[in-house]
C-alpha cells in the first residue's frame, strides 16, 4: 500500500478525526526537525508538526486542545498512523 496519501479516519472523544500521511521524505524531515539537544524528540514540535502535516480533519493546534479531551490519544494514533501508513 503507498503510504503517500493514504488516509485514515480514528475517534476520539466523539470527533473524528482524519489522518493523511505525507510521503516517507516528509516522514524523514519531520524527524529531523523534531530533534532537540541530544537527539531526543521534542513533543510540542511533533504535535506542532502533526497538526501541519498529518491531522487534516478537523484542523487542530495546541488551543483546540485546550477545549477538547483527547489529545493524548490522538497524538498518539497520528503518530502510529505516520510510521506505519496505516
Amino acid at each position: 500500500m503507498a503510504k503517500l496519501g493514504a488516509k485514515k479516519e480514528v475517534e476520539v472523544e466523539g470527533v473524528t478525526y482524519t489522518f493523511q500521511h505525507p510521503g516517507t521524505r516528509a516522514f524523514a524531515q519531520i524527524q529531523d526537525r523534531i530533534q532537540v539537544e541530544g537527539g531526543k524528540m521534542s513533543s510540542e514540535r511533533m504535535s506542532e508538526e502533526l497538526f501541519k502535516h498529518v491531522i487534516v480533519e478537523p484542523k487542530v493546534d495546541f488551543d483546540y486542545f485546550d477545549e477538547h479531551d483527547g489529545y493524548e490519544e490522538v497524538i498518539t494514533e497520528a503518530m502510529s498512523f505516520l510510521r506505519s501508513g496505516k
